[in-house]
This record gives structure tokens, sequence and C-alpha cells, in this order.
């Protein structure tokens, strides 16, 4: 039988408990899969009794790193016979599902005024908000054991056990409580061979900074893509403030050994002696080959931005009555009216609708202005290239800013590309 030990280990500067671990190298059970090679059709699944358990704890708190590591799990590693179940934290970050519009779901200008980071993760689903009072759980199995609802009443059994909390299941497979607040979100990847399936579970969050991060803006796009459904929610340190991370993470833990791996039912500490227990995992190239390479494309704005599916803007502005012809009077608003196409996050398309007051003061939005855009990012690359553009527009005259017409369509604009 495998020693066992009870462990104390010094994490962010707090003195965590984590109990009963096995004398077992991490690093060996992370670089030893063949799942890569393995065919579905080759694989005998195993007899509940014959699988083993483990809680992984990433060391990391970058959501980029985090990230990688929960997809090189997926992509190298076996489940057949050994489930996983990692719990990670985060510095403040957005988190957008693959299929979603960043434009749509967070409030970018504010993130880049915070330097809170953006990311898109491999699983869809709806956008959340992570920092250091969130525990997120990720749950690996084969593809034919994959069970959202083992894995959510899993942690609704720990939570009652552990904290004595009440919570629900709703429709959604949000995980809820007093009155439908929602504490936890939920997501999945299901592969050809593996599985995973994660969530988030507030525990105390700054509510603040994530209602002003995603904070829904005017933004005038049109989208197939994925949008988030917006909830109450609540901190489970708000319920009972014994509750924290680390607590949570013990609870959560120890209620995964303790629980067979294919039915919901108390296997004890009999159980718990026979699974592999709690190990650090440090998300490294030196532990995780290639794991460097999979951070860096999951941070990168093409991935980020690039992969955002195909949308359009449309937002209309009144032009102020001191730019207008001062000679006119006009009986209707006199708006100007951008319209784009973006791809790619790139800007794809783009037209001016110029009121007659805005072309009879001189202004007429040249077509040569307006194709510099095409092709820039959809963010401040695209202002600076028309606000470039109309300078050159004067390049053989005395001009040498934007007079008061040229400003304000590039307000306008960046209103639009900055989506306040």
């Amino acid at each position: 039988m495998a020693q066992t030990m009870m462990r104390k280990i010094v994490m962010s500067g707090a003195c965590v408990v984590l109990g009963i671990t096995r004398r077992s190298s991490s690093r060996c059970l992370v670089t030893s899969s063949n799942n890569v090679t393995m065919k579905k059709k080759d694989r005998v699944l195993p007899e509940e009794e014959e699988i083993t358990k483990s809680v992984f704890m990433s060391q990391s708190t970058d959501i980029y790193t985090n990230l990688a590591l929960e997809d090189w799990m997926y992509r190298n590693m076996d489940f057949t016979n050994h489930h996983v179940m990692m719990v990670w934290r985060n510095e403040p970050s957005v988190v957008i599902g693959r299929h979603q519009n960043p434009w749509l779901e967070a409030n970018i200008s504010h993130l880049t005024e915070k330097d809170i980071s953006l990311a898109r993760r491999n699983s869809g689903g709806g956008t959340v908000y992570h920092d250091r009072g969130n525990l997120n759980i990720t749950f690996f199995t084969p593809r034919e054991r994959y069970d959202r609802k083992y894995n959510l009443e899993l942690i609704k059994r720990a939570l009652f056990r552990g904290f004595g909390i009440k919570s629900v299941i709703n429709k959604r497979d949000d995980i809820v409580v007093r009155d439908n607040y929602k504490i936890s979100g939920t997501a999945a990847k299901l592969g050809r061979l593996t599985a995973y399936h994660h969530c988030t579970l507030l525990v105390n969050a700054n509510k603040a900074d994530l209602s002003k991060a995603l904070a829904k803006r005017e933004h005038g796009i049109q989208t197939k893509a994925t949008e988030s459904t917006r909830s109450a929610v609540a901190n489970l340190a708000d319920i009972d403030h014994k509750v924290t991370v680390d607590s949570l993470q013990t609870a959560v833990g120890y209620e995964y050994l303790r629980t067979p791996a294919l039915h919901l039912e108390d296997g004890g500490q009999g159980l718990i002696m026979k699974q592999r227990g709690f190990q650090f995992v440090n998300p490294t190239d030196n532990w995780f080959p290639g794991l460097a390479e999979l951070k860096q494309e999951l941070q990168s704005w093409d991935w980020c931005f690039g992969r955002t599916p195909v949308f359009t803007v449309s937002r209309t502005f009144p032009v102020p009555a001191e730019i207008l012809a001062p000679s006119k009077v006009y009986t209707a608003t006199q708006e100007l009216v951008i319209n784009m196409t973006v791809e790619k996050g790139l800007i794809d398309d783009v037209t001016l609708s110029i009121p007659p007051g805005l072309i009879e003061s001189g202004f007429h939005g040249e077509a040569s202005v307006i194709t510099h855009l095409k092709g820039k990012r959809f963010t401040s690359e695209a202002l600076n290239a028309l606000q470039d553009a109309m300078l050159t527009r004067h390049l053989n005259s005395d001009v040498k800013k934007l007079d008061e017409k040229d400003q304000f369509v590039a307000k306008c604009f960046d209103q639009v590309v900055n989506t306040i």
C-alpha cells in the first residue's frame, strides 16, 4: 500500500491543510499518456472499482497558463483508468466562450484601462469574470463517461456537507442559491476520446469589478455569435463567512475523492484512501512539454479577438448644430450613420451616411479616407488609420490638425470601435 501523510503547504502566503495525499509524482502522471495514439474502437473502459481519481491543483494564477494547461491535459492525457479534477484560480480576467463576441460581452475599454486580461476558451458557453475570489474546477473523463449532472451534484453535495449550504441545479445547469442567485456557470468540451466539463464558483469575488467588466454598452452590434444570459449572482461567502476559496477547494476535493467514479454514493474515508489524492501541478514546459506554445496561441489577438464570428455594427450620431452649414435651417435631425462589417476581427466593409447639413458645411467623407479602414483591426488601430487618412487628404495644404468636422467624425468612429 502506498504510504500516506498529512501535508501542510504554504501557498500564496496562506497555510492550507491539504489532508491525506499519496506519495506519487504528478509529473509522471501527466507525461505517461498514450491518449494521442489510442483509437476509440480499441479502448475497453474499466469497471468503476478500477478507476482512480486525482485532484490536481494548478500553481499558476495566470488565465492563459491555466487555459493552456486545461487544453494540454485534454489533448495529451489518457483518462481511461484515471479521472482528474483540476482546481485553479486566476488574477482578474474576463473569459469568453469559443463562439462569442468579446466586444458584445465585455467592456473592452474598461478592461484595457484596468489591465484586466481577456481570454477566449476552447469550450462553448457564456462569459464569466474571474479573480482570486473564484474557484475554477475542471472535470476530465473519457468521452463516453462525460456526466455533467454527476459533477454538478457532487459540488452541490460538497456545499451541503462542508458548509450546510443548500443549492439547486437549474435547467441551464447553473448552481443557484437563495431564490435563484447564481453562484456557478458551466461549459464543456467533448472530443473523440476525451471530454471535460468546467465551472467557476463565486466565493468572494469582487462583484463591483465583475459588474463593470461585463457592463453592457451601446454597441449597435448584430451577430449570430453566442450571447450570454445575464443573471443575478451571489458570493458563497455572503451566505456563510466560513467559505473561502481554500476551504471550498478542500471540501469539493474530498467530495470528489470519496465519491465513486460513475455514480453518486458516499464511499467515505475508505474510498479516499484508494485514490491518488491532492497533488500540486506546475504548469511549465518542464512538466508539460509544448505548454508555452499553447499559451502563446491562447493569448494572441488572433485567437482572443480574431476568432470572433462575423458581425455588423450600425451606429447613429446626431451632428452638433455648430458644425452644420450656418446659412441653412434644417427641419430634420442631421445624423451621421456609420455601418461596418467585421470579419475575423478586421474591418471588411465600412460606409458613411452623411447628412446634407454636414455635406453643405464642407465634409464629404472622401472614398479614399474610408478605404484606409479596410483590413484594419476593429480597435483604435482603425481610428488611427482614419485620422491619418484625413490628414493625408490635406497633404498639399498647411493643415496640421483635423478641423472640427473631421474631429466629430473621428470621435464617432472612436465610439464605434471602442463600443462606448
